[in-house]
């Protein structure tokens, strides 16, 4: 089959959707789902707006995706998402026997790698790095300014208990 769009591509249109979650005030993480070179779901994490921990970027577009193509399992499906997947993703990603799971930045704290690639559906093609550093930027970009207000926050906190600048 012809080859249109790459990798690189499909890790944009994901960077696209994480920018919509950052400006929705979410964490910016962005998925698309794509079959035979063709977008079939798009997502972005909004756990706010819908008071859900469950609702990450993956498990929309996995459930948009499943719905588009009538069944549960992704069994053709390529999975771009701009970070690392967490636990429960994966496990979601086992069960519906995703093909190909490909992620921009890595997340050492909370991404499932930790624990190894056994947490996949063993058919599952794992591929990480693309536009990384786009994928880690925006991130980053979000939570560096929330980062310097806690800790001015928590510095007038402080210098209040201790009675100034003594």
């Amino acid at each position: 089959m012809l080859q249109v769009y790459d990798d690189a591509y499909f890790m944009r249109q994901a960077l696209a959707q994480a920018a919509i979650a950052a400006e929705q005030g979410e964490v910016p993480v962005g998925a698309v789902i794509v079959v035979q070179q063709r977008i079939i779901a798009r997502a972005h994490n909004q756990t706010e707006r819908l008071n859900d921990v469950t609702a990450h970027a993956e498990i929309i577009a996995l459930t948009a995706a499943t719905g588009y193509l009538g069944g549960k399992y992704l069994t053709d499906c390529t999975l771009y998402v701009t970070l690392e997947p967490c636990v429960m993703c994966a496990g979601a990603l086992f069960w519906g026997q995703l093909s190909r799971l490909v992620y921009g930045a890595a997340d050492d704290k909370r991404g499932f790698m930790r624990f190894g690639k056994s947490l996949l559906h063993p058919k599952t093609v794992v591929e990480y790095g693309i536009l990384s550093d786009e994928c880690q930027q925006i991130i980053k970009s979000f939570f560096l300014p929330n980062a310097v207000e806690i800790l001015r926050k928590l510095a007038t906190t402080l210098t209040s208990f201790f009675g100034g600048n003594e």
